[in-house]
Formats: C-alpha cells, structure tokens, sequence
C-alpha cells in the first residue's frame, strides 16, 4: 500500500507498473498511483 503524498490516503492497487534496473544494481518495481481522494499521480516502489 501506498501513501499519497499530499492528501495521506492509502491506495492499494496502482495503475500501471514497471521494472527499473540501473547497471550493476538490483531491480525494482515502480508504480504509477492515482489517489481516489484529491486524483493527484505519484510513484512509489512496489516489494
């Protein structure tokens, strides 16, 4: 669960993901986030 930056809701589920692997070091999974509260986008890494 993610946390909206600006307004504190928790959001369970995000819109879309991705995997972000720079050289040398170990992926991780971002997603995209859109808060049913205030609609604001952000992105939080995903375990």
């Amino acid at each position: 669960m993610a946390k909206c930056p600006k307004c504190g809701t928790e959001v369970a589920s995000p819109t879309k993901t991705w995997t972000l692997a720079p050289k040398g070091r170990k992926a991780v999974t971002i997603g995209l986030f859109k808060c049913p509260n205030c609609g604001a986008y952000f992105r939080a890494g995903i375990k």
